[in-house]
């Protein structure tokens, strides 16, 4: 279902990527300007689309989207719905749940930083943030609509037609959705836990356990930091971690028709990590003492497995160490920031 998602959304792409000539004309009450987006000091430079570029009202009507039902089939749910912010933009559920409460397929990835991600979901099969925007639209376990239908639905809304005239120049309509959507979701950016606090020089931010748990992560012993790398603690690539013997959900598989991608899924970033349980594409380890204990004893056979995935015979105090570090990754300035509430 997802790779047919992937089709619409790629056909989609026609429809919402040609942007004619501004139909209204740019008035003293219509100007926008450009968003103040303030990034950690350690964080690189966000690359914004050409026709995208980041402003105060479309995040602003990006924000009022994300939180509206009327996306959705029978108005019950909202992007808001499986990305609680207080869960660093996930909803602690195994698999997403849509509309008539029907289970969706995959776990509620978190949106922190996601404007640093090089394509979307779990088996990277949509290329650019504005099209993931289609994707739960269109699913039929999730919003079970179409974007045409909700541009048509909104129609009729002044407030977000005079939005969408200052964001865009243009009345809403499909181009007008997935990029202010996309515009809100840029601006979800966490980098003040106390890891990087210490990383920009406070050498109090992590205790003496974080400290060791940080040693063994990047170690040879554990090559935990080797998937997990980086600023946002991904490489950004896909990986068979022998979750299962075998895979209901293929995975990468889907996108490429490769059965050597069998069971390989995006590395996630590890960033609030203690926020977003339950764990793994389909939510089957329930808490953070099982994921390190999973990881502590090698997983599970598969003949895809990374390599890296080995029996680490961690002792009881290095498995407590790992996981203090993993709890310095979470941001509270960011599940607390009054900025992101609808």
């Amino acid at each position: 279902m997802k790779l047919k998602i992937g089709l619409i959304a790629l056909v989609l792409t026609g429809v919402i990527s040609c942007r004619p000539e501004s139909i209204v004309p740019e008035t003293e009450s219509l100007k926008d300007s450009p968003y103040d987006l303030i990034l950690p000091t350690h964080f690189p430079d966000i690359e914004f689309p050409d026709d995208n570029q980041l402003t105060t009202k479309r995040v602003e009507l990006g924000k009022a989207l994300f939180f509206d039902n009327r996306l959705s089939r029978d108005m019950s749910i909202s992007c808001g719905s499986c990305h609680f912010q207080e869960f660093a933009f996930t909803n602690q559920l195994n698999v997403s749940i849509g509309v008539n409460n029907r289970p969706g397929s995959r776990n509620a990835s978190t949106l922190a930083n996601i404007a640093y991600r090089n394509r979307f979901m779990m088996d990277g099969g949509v290329p650019s943030l504005e099209l993931q925007v289609m994707a739960p639209i269109h699913d039929p376990n999730e919003f079970d609509f179409s974007i045409l239908e909700v541009a048509s639905r909104l129609q009729n809304d002044d407030a977000l037609q005079e939005l969408s005239i200052a964001a865009y120049g243009r009345e809403i309509d499909p181009y007008v959705i997935t990029r202010a959507i996309a515009s809100f979701e840029r601006i979800l950016i966490s980098g003040n836990s106390h890891y990087d606090q210490y990383v920009n020089g406070n050498t109090e931010a992590l205790n003496d356990a974080a400290k060791r748990g940080m040693e063994l992560f990047y170690s040879d012993r554990t090559s935990c930091g080797s998937c997990h790398s980086g600023f946002n603690f991904s490489d950004e690539s896909y990986h068979n971690i022998g979750l299962t013997e075998n895979y209901e959900d293929i995975g990468r598989a889907r996108i490429t028709l490769n059965n050597s991608d069998e069971g390989k899924f995006k590395t996630p970033s590890l960033r609030n990590i203690m926020l977003t349980d339950p764990y793994m594409h389909d939510g089957s380890i329930e808490n953070i003492d099982d994921v390190l204990l999973f990881f502590n004893e090698g997983s599970n056979p598969h003949k895809l497995k990374d390599e890296r995935i080995r029996n680490l015979n961690l002792n009881a105090n290095e498995i407590s160490d790992l996981k203090a570090f993993l709890e310095s990754l979470t941001d509270k300035s960011f599940i607390f920031n009054p900025v992101y509430l609808p």
